[in-house]
C-alpha cells in the first residue's frame, strides 16, 4: 500500500458561507512535488435521509436545487450540527422537511461527494416507524413532498427532476436492505 503523500502547505483560497477552498501543496513518496485545491465542507459533515412510510413508500421532497437551477426531486438531506450525531441529525432534518420523525434509525453508509477534489461526506440513514413531528427549518419556501415506492424505483430514476447520485444510490441500498429483512 502506498504511504499518503506529505503536505508541505495547506492555504484558503476563498472561504464563504457555503464554501472553503484550499491549496495543498504535497510531496509523493517518489519525490513528485504538486499542488492540489480543494473544497472543504462542514467539518461535522451531512445527512441524507431515507424515510420509509413502509418497506415500499419513501417520502421524496422537491425543492429548489440552485447549482442546476431548478426544482429536483430528492430524499430530505442537511448539515450535521456540532456535537450531533448522525441519526439525531437525521430525525432532526426529517422532521423540518418532511414533518416525521422516526422511532428507528439505521446508518447505512458514508458517501463522500466528489473525492478528487472535495472532503465531504454524506451520512446515509434510513428512517423507519414514521410519525407526524414536525420543527422549524431554515427552507427560504415550503417544502414539496411526494411519495414515491421503491418497487417502481426504475420509473423513479428516469424522472427528469431526479438527478442527484446521492439520492439515487441512497434509494437502491434502502431497497436491498429492505428487501433483506
Amino acid at each position: 500500500m502506498r504511504s499518503h503523500p506529505e503536505i508541505l502547505a495547506r492555504q484558503t483560497l476563498a472561504k464563504t458561507k457555503l464554501f472553503h477552498i484550499e491549496q495543498l501543496d504535497l510531496k509523493f513518496s517518489n519525490g513528485t512535488m504538486v499542488q492540489f485545491e480543494r473544497m472543504c465542507g462542514s467539518p461535522h459533515g451531512a445527512v441524507l435521509v431515507i424515510p420509509m412510510l413502509d418497506d415500499d413508500q419513501v417520502v421524496m421532497i422537491r425543492e429548489y436545487a440552485a447549482g442546476v437551477e431548478r426544482y429536483e426531486l430528492a430524499l430530505p438531506k442537511g448539515r450535521i450540527e456540532k456535537n450531533e450525531a448522525p441519526v439525531d441529525a437525521a430525525n432532526r432534518e426529517i422532521m423540518e422537511e418532511i414533518g416525521y420523525a422516526a422511532n428507528s434509525l439505521q446508518h447505512l453508509n458514508s458517501f463522500s461527494l466528489a473525492p478528487g477534489y472535495s472532503n465531504q461526506m454524506t451520512h446515509i440513514v434510513l428512517a423507519r416507524d414514521l410519525y407526524e413531528q414536525s420543527a422549524q427549518g431554515d427552507e427560504p419556501e415550503p417544502i414539496e413532498t411526494e411519495i414515491w415506492h421503491l418497487s417502481e424505483l426504475a420509473e423513479l430514476i428516469k424522472h427528469p427532476e431526479m438527478t442527484e447520485a446521492r439520492t439515487i444510490a441512497a434509494l437502491y441500498m434502502a431497497r436491498d436492505v429492505l428487501s433483506s429483512m
